[in-house]
């Protein structure tokens, strides 16, 4: 088992990218009510699973931290892993969860289309992105699409983020 600074050494430096909140994800997450996905992808990326019910405890502006704190660099990491511990510990009545990291890298890779991301496109009749589009993508697209793909409950903004993202130009 790797420990966090080993693990945060491998995924440094691989989002830069300017904080994002989606179009398809504006009514629910714009008013940061509701985890957007680039806060999904830092807590991710520090293996912290934060619930819904402890996001709505921290103020909004600690939402707007959460979005707004870089991410990239194994320090940035350890800072922002450090304030989330810290907003948990504070505002919340619950337990810190872990998220177990593994397999939880797959929007790193331009190459590789998780199977996930291919079964809902079909599920939703819909072509998958090309292997050319994945490619093309930025990270957290890559990211949203995984995440919309395998979830049970927000997989109705999968076609809204590929329609966003450009991948159904023409098409519905």
């Amino acid at each position: 088992m790797k420990n966090a600074s080993l693990l945060m050494d491998e995924r440094a430096g691989t989002m830069s990218e300017s904080p994002t909140i989606f179009e398809f994800e504006r009514d629910f997450a714009g008013s940061l009510r509701c985890i957007p996905m680039i806060a999904r992808q830092k807590l991710d990326i520090v293996g912290i699973k934060m619930t819904l019910r402890q996001w709505s405890r921290v103020s909004r502006e600690e939402r707007g931290l959460l979005v707004d704190r870089p991410c990239d660099t194994n320090a940035e990491q350890e800072a922002y892993r450090a304030l989330v511990l810290e907003l948990i510990a504070t505002r919340a009545d619950e337990p810190v969860r872990f998220l177990v990291t593994q397999g939880l890298d797959d929007w790193r890779e331009p190459d590789r289309m998780p199977e996930a991301v291919l079964l809902q496109a079909q599920q939703d009749g819909v072509q998958p992105p090309t292997p050319a589009q994945w490619a093309a993508l930025a990270p957290l697209k890559r990211f949203a699409l995984i995440k919309l793909a395998r979830s049970k409950h927000e997989n109705e903004n999968f076609v809204p983020a590929l329609e966003e993202f450009g991948i159904l130009q023409g098409e519905g």
